[in-house]
């Protein structure tokens, strides 16, 4: 469960970690109420449950409450990647000296939770992951017994922390890990972590994910679930019956199973391209269900381009061709879309597709790599 920044430093707040203080506007007059109530330049936050908001213009500063007004009243309303924004952020702006990043990361491979720590804070972790991944410092941690200070402190050292950083860091980090475990979180993130001119280091922005499966147990933060604004697509999909999960890139992924599904978004990865959602459209589905399925994930602006990969067993191949082609006409023109079709009736399938003059992949890896080249030449 996706949940807003202010939530998440409710959440570091309760732990003990100094986060920058701030309340919730959803209109630009209680904006400019709180920013008199502060009596200092403020910055005005959208909250919503994506990334990237500074980018968008999501993140502006008001020097006087009447430019807090001003500027809330640019962001409320505004479409980011998709999600409205219905409330902002207001409080006081952090004079900033340096940004550092810190958080904790269910990692899959080691099934464990995993730290990262870097001094490259502040800006995407994604791209100093996939660009200088040596600035990334990562830790295995045991969950019977958390991350002690002293632990947490050798980590902001071996990362290249200056000493003022390591000394309040420390227990930050410590306490981050704490939150994690406890909140059944499946990412807690502090980015950034900034040490302010003035000596301090605090909490200047949070991201927590929780475990939905945790929600029974975490009664509190089960209250504070937003389904319909968490994601339209999402929402929709579950009232659809689909089983659709919406990611940041801009292949769109349909499959026939949990386990295909996720080794395809591997593939188009290791291919150069993003997944943008994971949708399992199950066992035995019909013509007309791959039709919806696929208008369904071209409904994602950020889509531009859809793999389809079926493995036929009770979903036979000739069926899902059929649905690729009855959804043609109704697909935003010059979409591409490139099949693997595998298993039962995967012959008929691929014949279809010919007769149709659409793109089929021989296997999965060479499917994956034809989407991902169709959506970088229509973007040259």
């Amino acid at each position: 469960m996706k949940i807003h920044e202010y939530q998440a430093k409710d959440i570091l707040r309760h732990y003990g970690i100094p986060v920058s203080p701030g309340k919730v506007a959803t209109t630009p007059e209680q904006a400019e109420q709180i920013a008199r109530e502060f009596g200092v330049p403020v910055v005005v936050k959208a909250q919503v449950y994506v990334g990237g908001r500074g980018k968008a213009g999501g993140v502006k500063f008001g020097e006087t409450p009447e430019q807090a007004r001003t500027v809330a009243g640019r962001i409320l309303g505004m479409d980011i990647k998709g999600l409205t924004v219905e409330k902002v952020l207001i409080g006081p702006k952090v004079d900033i000296q340096e940004e550092y990043y810190i958080g904790v990361v269910l990692d899959r491979a080691s099934q464990a939770p995993v730290v990262m720590v870097s001094a490259a804070g502040g800006v995407d972790i994604e791209e100093v992951a996939e660009q200088t991944p040596e600035k990334i410092l990562k830790y295995v941690v045991d969950v019977r017994w958390g991350l002690p200070a002293f632990q947490a402190r050798d980590l902001l050292e071996r990362a290249g922390m200056p000493h003022i950083v390591i000394a309040q860091g420390g227990a930050i980090l410590a306490a981050l890990v704490r939150a994690f475990l406890e909140s059944d979180a499946t990412l807690a993130e502090i980015n950034p972590l900034a040490l302010t001119r003035d000596g301090q280091v605090i909490a200047a922005d949070a991201k927590i994910l929780i475990d939905d499966n945790a929600l029974p147990r975490q009664k509190e933060y089960a209250t504070w679930a937003e389904p319909e604004e968490a994601n339209p697509l999402e929402f929709e999909a579950k009232a659809e019956g689909l089983t659709y999960v919406k990611l940041d890139g801009s292949v769109g992924i349909i499959g026939n199973g949990a386990g295909l599904v996720m080794t395809t978004l591997d593939m188009v990865a290791r291919a150069g391209g993003q997944p943008a959602n994971f949708l399992d459209i199950g066992g035995g589905a019909k013509a007309e269900t791959m039709k919806k399925a696929l208008l369904f994930v071209s409904r994602d602006p950020q889509v531009k381009g859809i793999l389809v990969n079926i493995f036929g067993g009770i979903t036979r191949g000739e069926e899902v061709a059929r649905g690729i082609i009855l959804a043609q006409q109704e697909l935003p023109p010059g979409m591409p879309i490139v099949a693997r079709l595998s298993g039962t009736g995967e012959v008929e399938g691929r014949a279809l597709l010919a007769d149709a003059g659409l793109t089929w992949g021989t296997d999965m890896r060479d499917a994956a790599q034809k989407i991902v080249a169709e959506i970088a030449a229509k973007g040259k």
